[in-house]
Protein backbone atom coordinates (compact mmCIF):
# COMPACT_ATOMS: atom_id res chain seq x y z
CA UNK A 1 0.00 0.00 0.00
CA UNK A 2 1.41 3.26 -0.30
CA UNK A 3 1.36 6.78 1.36
CA UNK A 4 -2.27 7.13 1.10
CA UNK A 5 -3.39 4.71 2.72
CA UNK A 6 -3.81 7.48 5.57
CA UNK A 7 -6.68 8.91 3.53
CA UNK A 8 -8.17 5.84 2.49
CA UNK A 9 -8.51 4.44 5.51
CA UNK A 10 -11.79 6.06 6.89
CA UNK A 11 -13.47 6.12 3.63
CA UNK A 12 -12.64 2.81 3.44
CA UNK A 13 -13.92 1.82 6.73
CA UNK A 14 -17.00 4.22 6.27
CA UNK A 15 -17.91 2.24 2.65
CA UNK A 16 -17.27 -1.02 4.75
CA UNK A 17 -20.39 -0.36 7.29
CA UNK A 18 -22.38 1.44 5.03
CA UNK A 19 -22.47 -1.97 2.08
CA UNK A 20 -22.85 -4.37 5.99
CA UNK A 21 -25.17 -2.51 6.69
CA UNK A 22 -27.25 -2.64 2.93
CA UNK A 23 -26.43 -5.95 2.65
CA UNK A 24 -23.90 -4.94 -0.58
CA UNK A 25 -20.87 -5.49 0.35
CA UNK A 26 -20.69 -7.47 -2.87
CA UNK A 27 -21.72 -4.37 -5.36
CA UNK A 28 -19.52 -2.14 -3.59
CA UNK A 29 -16.16 -4.35 -4.12
CA UNK A 30 -17.27 -4.15 -7.29
CA UNK A 31 -17.66 -0.80 -7.57
CA UNK A 32 -14.30 0.04 -5.44
CA UNK A 33 -11.71 -1.63 -7.64
CA UNK A 34 -13.39 -0.46 -10.87
CA UNK A 35 -13.11 3.21 -9.65
CA UNK A 36 -9.53 2.11 -8.16
CA UNK A 37 -8.42 0.61 -11.92
CA UNK A 38 -9.86 3.62 -13.86
CA UNK A 39 -8.34 5.37 -11.35
CA UNK A 40 -4.90 4.44 -12.20
CA UNK A 41 -4.63 4.81 -15.68
CA UNK A 42 -2.01 6.95 -16.70
CA UNK A 43 -4.22 9.27 -18.45
CA UNK A 44 -6.81 9.49 -15.59
CA UNK A 45 -3.55 10.59 -13.55
CA UNK A 46 -2.89 12.96 -16.00
CA UNK A 47 -6.10 14.70 -15.90
CA UNK A 48 -6.22 14.59 -12.23
CA UNK A 49 -2.82 16.94 -11.90
CA UNK A 50 -3.57 19.36 -14.92
CA UNK A 51 -5.85 22.45 -13.56
CA UNK A 52 -7.11 22.88 -17.24
CA UNK A 53 -9.71 19.58 -16.06
CA UNK A 54 -12.33 20.83 -13.97
CA UNK A 55 -13.49 18.26 -10.74
CA UNK A 56 -16.77 18.15 -12.84
CA UNK A 57 -15.17 16.89 -15.94
CA UNK A 58 -12.33 14.80 -14.19
CA UNK A 59 -15.29 12.99 -12.58
CA UNK A 60 -17.34 12.41 -15.21
CA UNK A 61 -15.09 11.17 -17.16
CA UNK A 62 -14.14 8.35 -14.46
CA UNK A 63 -18.15 7.67 -14.01
CA UNK A 64 -18.62 7.39 -17.93
CA UNK A 65 -15.11 4.82 -17.91
CA UNK A 66 -16.72 2.79 -14.95
CA UNK A 67 -19.96 2.28 -16.84
CA UNK A 68 -22.93 0.36 -15.03
CA UNK A 69 -20.89 -0.76 -12.49
CA UNK A 70 -21.61 2.48 -10.42
CA UNK A 71 -24.49 3.05 -9.14
CA UNK A 72 -26.20 6.56 -7.50
CA UNK A 73 -23.48 5.91 -4.16
CA UNK A 74 -20.94 5.11 -6.14
CA UNK A 75 -20.97 7.78 -9.16
CA UNK A 76 -21.51 10.13 -5.77
CA UNK A 77 -18.00 8.35 -4.34
CA UNK A 78 -16.34 9.26 -7.77
CA UNK A 79 -16.76 13.43 -7.20
CA UNK A 80 -16.12 13.38 -3.62
CA UNK A 81 -12.79 11.85 -4.26
CA UNK A 82 -11.95 14.29 -6.98
CA UNK A 83 -13.73 17.05 -4.91
CA UNK A 84 -11.16 16.42 -1.98
CA UNK A 85 -8.16 15.90 -3.91
CA UNK A 86 -8.31 11.95 -3.12
CA UNK A 87 -7.98 10.04 -6.31
CA UNK A 88 -4.88 8.57 -6.10
CA UNK A 89 -5.76 6.86 -3.07
CA UNK A 90 -8.41 4.89 -4.61
CA UNK A 91 -6.34 1.98 -5.06
CA UNK A 92 -5.57 1.71 -0.93
CA UNK A 93 -8.95 2.40 -0.44
CA UNK A 94 -9.97 -0.62 -2.83
CA UNK A 95 -7.09 -3.42 -1.02
CA UNK A 96 -8.34 -1.66 2.62
CA UNK A 97 -12.63 -2.38 1.61
CA UNK A 98 -11.08 -5.87 0.93
CA UNK A 99 -9.24 -5.92 4.18
CA UNK A 100 -12.32 -5.41 6.28
CA UNK A 101 -14.66 -7.60 4.22
CA UNK A 102 -12.12 -10.50 4.69
CA UNK A 103 -11.65 -9.74 8.83
CA UNK A 104 -15.99 -9.17 8.54
CA UNK A 105 -15.87 -12.90 7.00
CA UNK A 106 -13.78 -13.98 9.29
CA UNK A 107 -10.90 -14.75 6.51
CA UNK A 108 -7.13 -13.50 6.94
CA UNK A 109 -5.14 -13.35 3.81
CA UNK A 110 -1.50 -14.33 4.16
CA UNK A 111 1.03 -13.21 1.78
CA UNK A 112 3.94 -16.10 1.29
CA UNK A 113 6.53 -15.56 -1.02
CA UNK A 114 8.96 -18.49 -1.43
CA UNK A 115 12.34 -19.11 -3.13
CA UNK A 116 10.76 -21.81 -5.25
CA UNK A 117 6.89 -22.53 -6.34
CA UNK A 118 5.00 -23.98 -4.04
CA UNK A 119 3.46 -27.17 -4.53
CA UNK A 120 -0.64 -27.58 -4.09
CA UNK A 121 0.32 -29.96 -0.93
CA UNK A 122 2.27 -27.38 0.29
CA UNK A 123 0.02 -24.65 -0.08
CA UNK A 124 -3.17 -26.53 1.82
CA UNK A 125 -0.61 -27.77 4.48
CA UNK A 126 0.69 -23.89 5.14
CA UNK A 127 -2.93 -22.70 4.87
CA UNK A 128 -3.86 -25.62 7.76
CA UNK A 129 -0.97 -24.55 10.13
CA UNK A 130 -2.10 -20.45 10.17
CA UNK A 131 -5.52 -21.27 10.32
CA UNK A 132 -4.51 -23.11 13.47
CA UNK A 133 -1.98 -20.59 14.84
CA UNK A 134 -4.71 -17.77 13.80
CA UNK A 135 -8.22 -19.17 14.53
CA UNK A 136 -9.67 -18.06 11.02
CA UNK A 137 -9.76 -19.21 7.87
CA UNK A 138 -6.86 -18.40 5.80
CA UNK A 139 -6.51 -17.45 1.88
CA UNK A 140 -3.02 -17.54 0.82
CA UNK A 141 -1.28 -15.28 -1.81
CA UNK A 142 1.82 -16.68 -3.30
CA UNK A 143 4.57 -14.95 -4.91
CA UNK A 144 8.22 -16.21 -5.29
CA UNK A 145 11.27 -14.55 -4.93
CA UNK A 146 14.74 -16.27 -5.65
CA UNK A 147 16.32 -13.66 -3.34
CA UNK A 148 15.20 -15.59 -0.51
CA UNK A 149 17.75 -18.78 -1.32
CA UNK A 150 15.24 -21.28 0.18
CA UNK A 151 12.52 -21.11 2.81
CA UNK A 152 9.58 -19.29 2.45
CA UNK A 153 8.35 -15.89 4.26
CA UNK A 154 4.70 -15.49 5.59
CA UNK A 155 2.88 -11.88 6.58
CA UNK A 156 -0.70 -12.89 8.18
CA UNK A 157 -1.67 -9.25 9.13
CA UNK A 158 0.67 -8.02 12.24
CA UNK A 159 2.72 -11.70 12.38
CA UNK A 160 5.97 -11.74 10.39
CA UNK A 161 7.52 -15.46 10.07
CA UNK A 162 10.63 -15.32 8.10
CA UNK A 163 11.79 -18.90 7.37
CA UNK A 164 14.04 -18.32 4.74
CA UNK A 165 17.93 -18.42 4.42
CA UNK A 166 18.22 -15.40 3.34
CA UNK A 167 16.54 -14.36 6.66
CA UNK A 168 18.23 -17.33 9.18
CA UNK A 169 21.71 -15.70 7.34
CA UNK A 170 20.23 -12.41 8.38
CA UNK A 171 20.22 -13.54 12.13
CA UNK A 172 23.16 -15.08 12.10
CA UNK A 173 25.16 -12.47 11.09
CA UNK A 174 23.70 -9.56 13.54
CA UNK A 175 24.28 -12.25 16.42
CA UNK A 176 28.04 -12.52 15.59
CA UNK A 177 28.68 -9.14 15.12
CA UNK A 178 27.13 -8.44 18.45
Amino acid sequence: MSEYITFARPYARAIYDLAKEEGRIAQWSDMLKAVAEVASLEQIEALDGDPRVTEEVLAQIIIDLCGDVLDGEGRNLVRLLVENRRLASTPDLAALFEHFRAQGEGVVEAEVISAKPLREAQQAELAAALKRRLGREVTLHTTQDDSLIAGVVVRAGDLVIDGSLKGRLGQLARAMSR
